[in-house]
């Protein structure tokens, strides 16, 4: 079974779901955890979750979407959340990004640590964006101590001392259809205890691209499993069995929650 960690569903159709699932199924994708990027977008993914059984979902504010500093009341919605949808089972997408015009860095900043806080109260993996940004993620992710939860460096495109750095914070590394382009990556891949990777497709809708059918979606997970595969020397059926592996421990806390669905 195939678990893609990280996409972002929300922005599509309740019937273009139901077409992206059937398809990913048709690959043994059997679970998608769906992110949140802000409040909206985390209710919406929520509301999606009990219609669908293999959809999962994480809530938070993504550094990009910080229209105003984070509040009590942006807390309290989140904590709300956790508390009351059981298909909630890690924290995401939180972090930092440092391109040009993002949102100012105070405010990054604090809703990151208070996101980590939340996650820690509630034992919910951190699923954390990092762009530009990777030194100040881990200093944040180590003075907040979200070694206690845990969680993933999502799309990771970083070196092998950035991979070693998030390995040894706690962090599992999430590896995405980058691996095919960059080949520093595929080097990292090689290098790095494949005990220590997840895989990911941070699916959305990309309409920038005008043939629909090249759309990334959850159906190309397992395109991935198998160049991580072929970098390692590896059967695609050990590369499966670790990686699951590695998810079920990742969501270790949630697993009942996973295993209600297909029981």
């Amino acid at each position: 079974m195939l678990i893609d960690t990280h996409v972002h569903l929300d922005p599509f159709s309740k019937i273009e779901i139901e077409e992206i699932l059937y398809r990913a199924t048709n690959d043994d994708v059997k679970i998608v955890i769906s992110a949140g990027t802000t409040i909206e977008s985390s209710k919406k993914n929520i509301e999606y979750s009990k219609i669908f059984p293999q959809f999962f979902t994480g809530v938070g504010i993504h550094p990009m979407d910080l229209i105003e500093p984070f509040s009590k009341n942006h807390d309290n919605e989140l904590r709300d959340l956790v508390s009351n949808h059981e298909k909630v089972i890690v924290m995401s997408e939180i972090g930092l990004d440092y391109l040009p015009d993002m949102p100012d860095r105070a405010w990054q900043f604090d809703a990151f640590r208070k996101q980590i806080s939340i996650a820690r109260d509630f034992k919910l993996p951190i699923i954390f964006h990092s762009r530009d940004a990777h030194n100040d993620c881990f200093r944040v992710l180590r003075e907040e101590r979200a070694f206690e939860v845990g969680g993933v460096m999502h799309y990771f495109q970083g070196s092998l001392y950035d991979a070693q750095t998030a390995i040894d914070s706690g962090f599992y590394i999430s590896i995405a259809r980058p691996l095919f382009r960059i080949d520093e990556l595929q080097d990292v891949v090689k290098k790095i205890s494949l005990e220590h990777i997840v895989i990911e497709t941070d699916s959305a809708p990309q309409p920038f691209k005008k043939n629909r059918e090249n759309w990334t979606e959850p159906r190309h997970l397992r395109s991935i499993l198998l160049k991580i595969a072929e970098l390692k020397d590896l059967s695609a059926q050990e590369v499966e069995r670790i990686i699951f592996n590695n998810t079920k421990k990742l969501l270790s806390k949630r697993w009942e929650s996973i295993e209600a669905t297909f029981s």
